[in-house]
């Protein structure tokens, strides 16, 4: 099921990344206004999109090194979510030392870490739903 949800939002983030952005920026900092995309934001958003689709609808042995990449993310994300959201922020933003997160941001961001280790394992047949086929 996890799976399929972000797949679902990958679909989404690679068609429209616009809005996707937006609601971040509204719901994740406490001056949404202050934020100035750099041109390539939405490009970035779309292989964000992509990256994720292309992993979670291919098995974890096919697509080994990205799982890796994006498991080591995901880790980075449990342990440490601080510098990899400021991180993201300055390929994103022209200002990303004006904007200021919300207090509920590196939780969330954890969660998501978490949440991303189960799509990744969801992605084996062997370990996944899937196995039955």
């Amino acid at each position: 099921m996890i799976r399929k949800v972000f797949v679902l939002f990958g679909v989404v983030e690679m068609i429209v990344p616009e809005p996707i952005i937006d609601v971040y920026e509204q719901v994740g900092l406490k001056n949404p206004e202050a934020a100035r995309l750099r041109p390539n934001a939405n490009l970035l958003a779309r292989l964000e999109g992509v990256l994720v689709v292309g992993l979670l609808v291919r098995s974890r042995k096919r697509s080994s090194i990205a799982c890796r990449l994006l498991g080591g993310i995901g880790l980075l994300a449990i342990l440490h979510p601080l510098p990899l959201i400021r991180f993201s922020q300055l390929f994103t933003y022209e200002n990303p030392s004006e904007l200021e997160l919300r207090p509920w941001v590196k939780p969330a961001a954890r969660l998501l870490g978490v949440l991303f280790f189960a799509a990744i394992l969801s992605s084996d047949p062997k370990t996944g739903p899937e196995r039955s086929k």
